[in-house]
């Protein structure tokens, strides 16, 4: 599909500011806390696009103890989401910052439903990624915007970074709870069928009253667009960041480039820098990580560390660069295109996945992070994975959704046999040997799994015990409904894995100010979501954690600028007036 060119936007100018945010993702929250102190702020985004990688996400936001939970009856509480943050981060992350986020929370929430036009609500029942860990919850905390008619934004709709990964089908605003319902809709027809066409009635019949109805992270992504754009707050398109001001040590400012021509931009509070990781940057990713040739990431175009390089040349330290919100997805058939979404697959009962040496080697069933991390540290060992394979049988193809297009019972398309990365036989060994996996030992694994999944419990990898494994899981297949023997024709599709965006970045305090590589403050210089390192270490506590991260910092950062002149006239002052 080819993606209209939105309008031109603002003209890119020398001025001064209070704040200048620099990524229009969770930075647009950071603008709107700004304003609503008062301060003259201005947003800057490298492409031609607003949203970010936000936008191209789920769209879920994960904050304990908010008052989206408690209004619709969560129970949750910040002790118990700071107990939770506490087990899986540990000493990857400092304590004072998961703090902050737990104590600032909350009043995000508040300020986004006060800023915006956007309505949430609780995903409840959608599970943390660790709901068994102290703290944890198999209820869940995520939440996300309904869906929201980005037509409302009028000319500007254009601007909106528009999704063609995780589009949705049709004329569907498409939740992450109904895509859970969607994915049985052969299995539980009474639940999915409702929900199915309950969207596609609200997406038809906006579209004949002139509204589009958009659900997930372009929901969030337009809504938040919409606050800025009834605040007056301009936000420059097509504007990189190319250098950043500094006077007797503080920054000042930044150096913004807008189709080649360069401004100089003062900012009197702060610039903080929200814009994205090095997702795109393949030889810092290379020099950080496990070598990859095929730039894979889903994060946004934009992405390519300028922020984060820039940052480190005034002595900014790093941490955690080497890790991403890892994906394992489904290879594309052209090289040219992006791979396909694989979520639920792997949870369904009549799967397992196998690398070359055709052996299960993780839980398939945990949650993309934790799967990528295992796959990762084979690699850095020395046990390469080689290629790896999701395995399934004819009843897990007549019975489920794959990469998100292709409906139960209709054939896998022939590009992918043709492009070899999926294969089709009548025996596991026939599989192994078209596929280029191990014979004997995958028959061998083949024979194993059949006999776990028979008798409904894994005690290899624990498949199926966790909460959140059964989530995605087949609640029709008893007694576990993450488990079936395969019979009959087996199916063999290639799996790589990509991620949401590297969370690797610049060393940040509680406040979101950079810290150097001594531990000391560059005064005038925050840093949030993906060009910050990981709040939460290197885990991943749960649905919109990445998006939860960033709009809290975005928040906390902003409150922190407003009450902290950095300029050469004062440190301490109250916020001036916005003009």
């Amino acid at each position: 599909m080819k993606t209209k060119q939105p309008p031109a936007g603002p003209h890119a100018q020398d001025m001064t500011v209070d704040l200048l945010v620099i990524g229009s993702g969770t930075g647009m929250a950071a603008a709107l806390s700004a304003h609503e102190r008062g301060l003259k702020v201005l947003v800057a985004e490298k492409q031609q696009w607003v949203g970010g990688s936000m936008s191209l996400s789920g769209g879920a936001f994960w904050v304990p103890a908010n008052p989206v939970l408690q209004e619709e009856g969560s129970d949750d509480t910040a002790e118990r989401g700071l107990e939770y943050l506490d087990a899986l981060a540990g000493d990857d992350a400092p304590r004072a910052q998961r703090l902050a986020f737990i104590e600032h929370g909350p009043a995000t929430v508040e300020m986004l439903r006060r800023t915006t036009p956007l309505t949430f609500f609780w995903g409840k029942g959608y599970p943390d990624y660790h709901p068994e860990a102290p703290g944890g919850s198999a209820i869940g905390r995520g939440c996300e915007s309904r869906p929201f008619d980005v037509a409302s934004l009028g000319r500007e709709r254009a601007r909106l970074l528009p999704n063609n990964v995780m589009a949705a089908p049709a004329v569907m605003p498409v939740t992450s709870g109904d895509y859970k319902w969607m994915n049985l809709m052969t299995r539980r027809p009474g639940k999915a069928l409702p929900l199915i066409v309950r969207r596609l009635l609200l997406g038809v019949s906006g579209m004949l009253i002139g509204r589009e109805y958009k659900a997930t992270g372009q929901a969030l992504g337009a809504g938040l667009y919409a606050g800025l754009l009834k605040a007056g707050i301009p936000v420059w398109t097509r504007t990189a960041l190319v250098g950043l001001r500094t006077e007797d040590g503080r920054v000042t400012g930044a150096v913004l480039q807008q189709d080649g021509r360069r401004v100089t931009v003062t900012a009197r509070r702060g610039v903080i820098l929200a814009a994205g990781g090095f997702d795109h940057n393949m030889p810092l990713r290379s020099e950080h990580q496990t070598t990859r040739t095929e730039d894979w990431s889903w994060g946004a175009a934009g992405n390519t560390g300028d922020a984060i390089r820039l940052a480190t040349e005034l002595g900014a330290a790093t941490d955690l660069m080497d890790e991403a919100w890892w994906f394992p997805a489904f290879r594309p058939a052209d090289s040219t295109a992006a791979p396909a979404v694989l979520l639920a697959e792997r949870s369904l009962p009549g799967s397992f996945m196998v690398g070359s040496a055709g052996e299960r080697f993780v839980n398939e069933c945990g949650d993309y992070m934790t799967v990528g991390q295992v796959w990762q540290q084979r690699d850095r060992v020395g046990e390469p994975l080689g290629r790896v394979w999701l395995v399934f049988d004819q009843t897990h193809r007549n019975r489920y959704l794959m990469a998100g297009s292709v409906y139960p019972r209709q054939k896998l398309p022939q590009a992918w046999f043709d492009a070899g990365i999926a294969f089709r036989a009548d025996d596991p060994a026939a599989l192994a040997r078209a596929a280029g996996i191990a014979q004997d030992s995958f028959v061998a694994t083949f024979r194993r799994y059949n006999e776990i999944a028979a008798a409904g419990h894994d005690p290899e990898f624990g498949r199926g015990e966790s909460a959140y494994d059964r989530y995605y899981g087949d609640p029709t297949v008893k007694p576990n409904p993450n488990l079936r023997p395969l019979h009959g024709t087996l199916y063999a599709v290639e799996v790589v894995l990509t991620d949401l965006g590297t969370c690797g970045g610049l060393r940040t305090d509680e406040h979101g100010q950079v810290q150097r590589t001594d531990g000391t403050t560059i005064e005038g210089l925050y840093a949030i979501g993906n060009t910050s390192a990981n709040v939460f270490g290197r885990s991943y506590p749960g649905p919109g954690a990445t998006i939860g991260q960033g709009l809290v910092y975005g928040h906390i950062a902003a409150q922190h600028a407003a009450s902290h002149d950095h300029s050469s006239t004062g440190r301490t002052q109250q916020p001036e007036a916005s003009s």
